[in-house]
C-alpha cells in the first residue's frame, strides 16, 4: 500500500470512545521557556490524536470547570474532540502533570514527571475514573463505536468494554500498570488488543499469555516491539518483532507510545470488530509499522503531542511517509511563547492564589 493511504479513512468519520487518564500536561524545558500547557495522559493523547486524523473521539470523563479543566476543555475543542461525555458526575479536580525535559552529561535528551506545582508546591489532584451509575447512563447514549479505549481497569470501564464490544467495537487495553488484580484479569479477558511497555511492564507477558488476547504488542523504547496474536486470520505462534524508525533530531519520547497507539487503531479498527476479526498479518504489520512511524515523528518535538501544535496536518503526513519510505524530511521549529512560568502556573493552578504550599 503506498505510504499516502495509510492515512486514509475507510468510512466517514469512525466513532471512538475512551476513558482513563485524562490529565493536563504542562511541558518544561531546560530553556527559560515557560510551559506549554496542553491535554495530556495516556487516553487522553490517544482520543486527541485519533480526532487529529479524522476519526470522532468521545472521552468519558468528570471534568468540573476548574481551572485547568477548562484548558483541557479548550484543548479538545481545538482538535474536534467531542465533549459529550465528558462531564460524568459526580465531577473531580482535574489531573496536572509537569513533564521536565532535561539533558544528559552527554547531551542527550530525557524527561520526568511531576505530579506537584513547582511554583507553590501543591499537590496536583490524583486520577479519578468515573463511577459505575455515570457510566450506565453513558452506555445508552454511546451510539455504533468502532473502538473503546481504556487504559485503567475499573468498574465503570469494563462496563463500558463490554457494552461497547457488544455494540461491535474492537476493545483496546493499554495499561500503566497492574492496580486492581481482580479488574486487570477482567480487562484481559475483555480486551481485543492489549498494548504495553516493557518499560513499565516488562514482566506481564507469562501473566497475559493464558488469557489469550487475539492481539498483543510490547514496546521495547529504541528497540522497537514485538507482538503475537491467536487470531485465526493472523495466528503468529509465538512473538515477532518489528524494528524502530529513528527520529533525527530526537527531542523528546514523551507520548510517543500514545501516537503508536492511536496509528494502531486507525489502521486495524475503523470497521469495527466485524474487519478486525479477519485480519491478516500483512496489514497487521502495516499498522505496526504505521504506529511506529507516528511514534518516531512525534519524538522530534518537546512534549507529547507538541508536532501538532507545531507544523499543519499536511506538513505531518509528509513528514510521517518520509519516515516510513526512508526519507525522513526535517521539521519546523515552534514558536517562542511570551508569559513567565510562575505567570503560568497561576492560571492552572489553585495552590498558587492561596499561598498555601503543601
Amino acid at each position: 500500500m503506498p505510504t499516502s493511504a495509510l492515512f486514509e479513512l475507510s468510512r466517514r468519520k469512525p466513532t471512538a470512545v475512551g476513558t482513563g487518564l485524562i490529565a493536563l500536561d504542562a511541558v518544561m524545558n531546560g530553556d527559560d521557556d515557560p510551559p506549554r500547557l496542553w491535554v495530556g495522559g495516556t487516553c487522553g493523547n490517544v482520543l486527541t490524536i485519533l480526532s487529529y486524523v479524522g476519526w470522532k473521539s468521545f472521552p468519558l470523563s468528570r471534568l468540573n470547570g476548574d481551572r485547568a479543566a477548562k484548558h483541557v476543555v479548550r484543548d479538545f475543542e481545538r482538535w474536534g474532540v467531542r465533549l459529550d461525555f465528558a462531564r460524568s458526575n459526580p465531577v473531580v479536580d482535574t489531573p496536572i502533570v509537569v513533564q521536565y525535559i532535561r539533558k544528559t552529561g552527554a547531551g542527550l535528551p530525557y524527561h520526568r514527571f511531576s505530579w506537584s506545582c513547582p511554583n507553590c508546591g501543591r499537590w496536583f489532584p490524583n486520577y479519578k475514573p468515573i463511577l459505575l451509575r455515570g457510566a450506565e447512563a453513558i452506555i445508552a447514549e454511546i451510539k455504533d463505536p468502532n473502538v473503546f479505549f481504556f487504559d485503567r481497569a475499573s468498574p465503570a470501564a469494563l462496563a463500558v468494554a463490554r457494552a461497547c464490544a457488544e455494540k461491535g467495537a474492537v476493545v483496546v487495553f493499554e495499561p500503566s500498570g497492574v492496580g486492581n488484580k481482580t479488574f486487570f484479569r477482567q480487562a484481559l479477558r475483555v480486551a481485543h488488543i492489549l498494548k504495553y511497555s516493557n518499560e513499565r511492564l516488562g514482566n506481564l507477558a507469562e501473566t497475559v499469555g493464558s488469557a489469550r488476547v487475539p492481539l498483543e504488542i510490547e514496546t521495547l523504547g529504541g528497540d522497537g516491539l514485538r507482538y503475537r496474536s491467536c487470531m485465526s486470520s493472523c495466528d503468529t505462534r509465538g512473538w515477532r518483532r518489528l524494528e524502530a524508525y529513528g527520529a533525527n533530531p530526537f527531542k523528546d519520547a514523551a507520548g510517543a507510545g500514545d501516537w503508536c497507539t492511536a496509528g494502531i487503531i486507525h489502521r486495524l479498527a475503523q470497521r469495527g470488530m466485524s474487519a478486525f476479526r479477519g485480519t491478516v498479518e500483512s496489514r497487521l504489520v502495516e499498522a505496526l509499522k504505521f504506529g511506529q512511524a507516528l511514534a518516531a515523528w512525534s519524538c522530534k518535538f518537546e512534549g507529547a503531542r507538541a508536532g501538532m501544535y507545531s507544523v499543519s496536518r499536511a506538513v505531518m503526513r509528509a513528514e510521517v511517509e518520509g519516515i516510513m519510505r526512508g526519507t525522513p524530511r526535517p521539521v519546523a521549529l515552534r514558536r517562542k511563547l511570551d508569559v513567565g512560568r510562575a505567570e503560568t502556573f497561576k492560571k492552572i493552578c489553585e495552590g498558587c492564589d492561596q499561598g498555601d504550599p503543601r
